[in-house]
């Protein structure tokens, strides 16, 4: 396997989007265990068929170097992130997140719930992976340990489930990992839950475990049309992200979750500092600013929110694509959490999320539009000398603000695409405002 593909995409995703082998793993588990300079890592791993191989072969790499691993078994990638932060030490985990079942990868992070990217270590992990490393003079042991009962009392440490009245909730696991942990959450919560494809099963038989596509939202909808729900969440494969529909069927975009959950923060802690990527709705920082926080706008990935939400001290980050992050969670994100403290935010406002909601939704938007095109930095130039009288920036890609209309347009790091997100005051402003960039992206330099 080419090497440097699996780093140029761990850089992109944070996962691997493509069949990770077993050399691959052994190679990185070794570049990892040097880079990190630690006794011990945490390794989980999802429920895909090819993950116990991937995660024996990752271990057999740290061993290598004279580490021991803290085997964690099948478990969420949130609970390994805790794992890294309670005991202090760098964890790794075999997944592919929302990717289709034949692909599989790994994320990485630090001591701490530190991230890995390419001003953190990654390249070093890269090079040392190529390379290959010899082994040390002896191997490091691996110990089996269960990390849930630890996992749930964090969790419940940063929520107050005694105010959490009693909501129905149903939670789509997508046949992931969520369901290692979601029930043993909700038995400490007065809730009702009501699972749907909770059984981990790496065939995922049901559907595609990427709850961002409408069409995998389809049965947790058809099964809220037969009961009143207060809220239903769809977890990707891995739980690292969530995705939630109001009581009225419609699902949430990240972006407006972002601002309910920041402004439930900012109640109880005034004037702390909310992060948000730079695709996110105009909402979150005009509703961060009203709710008297502070708005931080970072680039778009990972890596870049849970290092800013750890340099500048931000109590909470969240991302357009359903990734909630917390400062009490180690600056981690977590799906499991972001339900838990919106069902709280729920429980203290007393009124549906259908309403709640509206509040935060003053704009309308495209969603992700992507274009095929080969010169991406040509098109790029030509949509920016179009709008030359804009405010433009490239904090990441390119951004326009219109004052009543804005829209960034990102090369993929990975394809031939250039991926447009656009808003403004109504549906209407928003088509014309896409189809004059579209024009300009088809005519060409």
């Amino acid at each position: 396997m080419d090497l440097s593909s699996i780093f140029k995409a761990y850089d992109v995703r944070g996962t691997v989007p493509e069949q990770l082998d077993e050399e691959a793993a052994r190679r990185i588990g070794a570049a990892f265990a040097r880079f990190a300079a630690t006794e011990r890592i945490a390794v989980g791993r999802d429920c895909r068929d090819s993950s116990p191989a991937l995660a024996s072969a990752l271990m057999e790499g740290i061993t290598s170097q004279g580490v021991a691993v803290d085997d964690l078994g099948m478990i969420t990638t949130d609970m390994v992130y805790y794992a890294a932060g309670a005991m202090d030490q760098p964890g790794a985990m075999i997944t592919a997140s929302h990717n289709p079942k034949g692909y599989n990868g790994i994320k990485l992070c630090l001591a701490g719930a530190a991230p890995v990217g390419v001003d953190s270590g990654l390249q070093e992990i890269q090079q040392w992976s190529e390379e290959g490393i010899d082994a040390a003079d002896s191997e490091g042991e691996i110990n089996e340990v269960d990390v849930l009962a630890g996992y749930v009392e964090h969790l419940l440490s940063i929520v107050e489930p005694a105010r959490i009245r009693g909501l129905r909730v149903i939670a789509d696991g997508g046949n992931g990992v969520a369901g290692v942990a979601v029930p043993s959450v909700f038995e400490r919560v007065p809730a009702v839950l009501t699972g749907l494809y909770l059984e981990p099963d790496g065939e995922f038989p049901n559907h595609h475990p990427d709850p961002l596509r409408p069409e995998n939202l389809a049965d947790l909808e058809a099964k809220m049309r037969t009961e009143a729900y207060d809220l239903g969440v769809a977890f990707d494969g891995d739980a690292d992200r969530a995705f939630f529909i109001d009581d009225q069927l419609r699902p949430l975009p990240g972006s407006t979750v972002t601002a309910i959950v920041a402004g439930w923060f900012l109640r109880n802690h005034p004037g702390e500092k909310i992060v948000h990527n730079l695709i996110c709705s105009k909402a979150v920082p005009e509703s961060v600013r009203a709710a008297g926080g502070e708005p931080v706008r970072t680039r778009v990935g990972h890596s870049y929110i849970k290092q800013v939400m750890k340099e500048t001290g931000a109590i909470f980050g969240g991302e357009h694509s359903g990734h909630y992050y917390f400062r009490d969670n180690f600056c981690a994100d977590s799906g499991i959490l972001a339900l838990l403290v919106l069902m709280q935010v729920l429980s203290e406002a007393r009124k549906p999320l259908s309403e709640l909601r509206a509040a935060y939704e003053p704009y309308a938007s495209s969603g992700e539009i992507n274009y095929d095109v080969a010169d991406q930095a040509a098109a790029t130039a030509a949509v920016a000398d179009a709008f030359s009288d804009a405010t433009i920036d490239y904090l990441d890609g390119l951004t326009v603000d219109l004052g009543d209309r804005w829209f960034n347009l990102r090369p993929s790091n990975t394809e031939p695409k250039l991926r447009l997100n656009a808003e403004a005051p109504d549906a209407a402003a928003v088509d014309a405002l896409v189809a004059t960039v579209a024009s300009i992206i088809e005519e060409g330099p």
